[in-house]
């Protein structure tokens, strides 16, 4: 009306006749404003009759889906509600908690400041399919995160132990070069006592907050949302790691090292954008110990005759040589020490859970090469196949001899790889098992023996370089 030069112009290039158009003009208020709110119904309530039933039920037990009340209705009143009616149902209930219902939790948002706070927790790490040497490589991520900065770390665990709480935190402090003031975590038995128990923390996480100087803290029961920063990072840090997996085109490492070094690469990349705020956080972290806390619990042994000894409800085979002897074991959060006369004699991957068992053959070879005969019986017979091509042979042994013979000669290779290399053994066994060739010692020694040696990675032959054949390529050039 202000460009044109009457109001018919104007209302027909708003799309309006001019008594529309007139009209509000006079009204001076727009089109949505003359509109009528909506408030009545446009059908009958299908559940007038029963929301009275419906309502006292929610009141009751709040957490009533209303899927479950309408399905209890089609059984009271057979054919009075369709299927098709439940959404109906939904939304009733839905306005009706919405505008008259009980109030619900309200999340306050933190201030978080710089050096105050820290967060860990574990996550299981299955659903991402990483495997070690093509075998599922079943295990959790310690994950610790500074709530400021959400600068992250991790380190590589197998239970919720305490040893792995440990383990995790020294490693998480040392990499931060700091301790901040308050370290918070969930309510795992490793370090929070039940709520019967007088003391709030367990004796051994008090020494690892006196000995580092930080605050223990813990959420309340069924509130993992107070620990909101880590549960967060859990989450962005899978999707992260899988997409780099991905990207890697390979989920499967030689080593479980290679693994951890890529997990590293990983954290450094995430922290990388989070120097800012991570850089007003160092200043007023707390200083370090001088070293790290050993927090390893140490058991004294004695050694079976069958070379074994028994930690922690799992079985463990030491060398022979130490029977009888007693021994200082030193558990920690992935693996036993074996220490004899103040000095470590064998380190080895600690077992998790109860009734397992973990026989090393070289532990006792020695003397199972003498006693054939115990061999077939055996409770641990199993771990005497360091691999399948091991297997392989026995039982080629065993359609080729009887058992006493076939055990013999099966156990003299098995002392052939623990004295030379079982490495090379197992790629003889492998060749013959391939060509169909007799086992036996004898040729699997024979051989050994005659294998070339293969040269070491410092034996270099560079030949003789002729400057005359650099002559020849210029007179071709020219």
């Amino acid at each position: 009306m202000n460009k044109e030069k009457t109001l018919a112009v104007a209302a027909a290039k708003a799309g309006m006749t001019e008594k529309t158009a007139r009209k509000y003009r006079d009204l001076e208020q727009l089109p949505n404003q003359l509109a009528p709110q909506h408030t009545w119904r446009t059908r009958k309530d299908p559940f007038e009759d029963d929301w009275p039933w419906v309502q006292a039920q929610i009141e009751i037990n709040p957490g009533l889906e209303a899927k479950t009340l309408f399905e209890a209705l089609q059984r009271d009143y057979p054919g009075r509600y369709q299927d098709g009616q439940l959404r109906t149902l939904q939304r009733r209930v839905k306005i009706w908690r919405a505008t008259e219902g009980p109030a619900r939790e309200v999340f306050f948002p933190q201030v978080h400041k710089p050096g105050v706070l820290c967060e860990s927790d574990f996550t299981h790490m299955n659903d991402l399919g990483v495997m070690v040497e093509g075998i599922p490589f079943d295990h959790m991520i310690y994950h610790f995160v500074l709530t400021y900065s959400n600068w992250e770390t991790g380190t590589i665990c197998f239970s919720e132990s305490f040893g792995s709480l440990s383990e995790g935190l020294q490693n998480a402090l040392w990499q931060l070069g700091g301790v901040p003031k308050q370290h918070r975590t969930d309510r795992l038995s490793a370090a929070v006592n039940k709520p019967s128990h007088p003391e709030e923390f367990t004796q051994h996480y008090q020494a690892l907050q006196n000995y580092y100087g930080f605050e223990g803290c813990k959420i309340q029961a069924r509130c993992p949302n107070e620990n909101g920063d880590v549960e967060q990072s859990h989450h962005r840090f899978k999707r992260a790691l899988d997409q780099a997996l991905m990207l890697r085109g390979s989920r499967n490492f030689d080593t479980a090292d290679d693994y951890k070094i890529f997990l590293q690469q990983l954290f450094d990349q995430l922290n990388a954008g989070r120097t800012k705020r991570f850089n007003e956080e160092l200043p007023l972290l707390k200083s370090l110990p001088q070293k790290r806390l050993d927090d390893k619990r140490v058991y004294k042994v004695r050694v079976g005759r069958s070379s074994t000894i028994n930690v922690l409800n799992n079985t463990y085979s030491v060398h022979s040589r130490l029977i009888k002897e007693n021994i200082e074991v030193r558990v920690g959060a992935e693996h036993l020490e074996i220490w004899y006369a103040q000095k470590q004699v064998d380190r080895m991957p600690r077992l998790h859970g109860d009734g397992k068992h973990r026989i090393n053959y070289r532990h006792v070879i020695d003397w199972l090469v003498r006693k054939p005969g115990a061999f077939e019986n055996y409770r641990y017979k199993s771990s005497m196949f360091p691999t399948s091509n091991f297997r392989v042979a026995y039982d080629q042994l065993a359609k080729q001899h009887s058992i006493r013979q076939a055990s013999k000669e099966y156990l003299r290779i098995l002392h052939l790889a623990a004295t030379e290399s079982e490495t090379h053994v197992n790629r003889i066994l492998l060749l013959f098992c391939h060509n169909d060739q007799p086992i036996s010692h004898e040729t699997v020694k024979e051989q050994l023996t005659s294998a070339q040696r293969l040269p070491s990675a410092t034996e270099v032959t560079v030949d003789a370089i002729d400057l005359r054949d650099y002559d020849v390529l210029l007179e071709r050039v020219i």
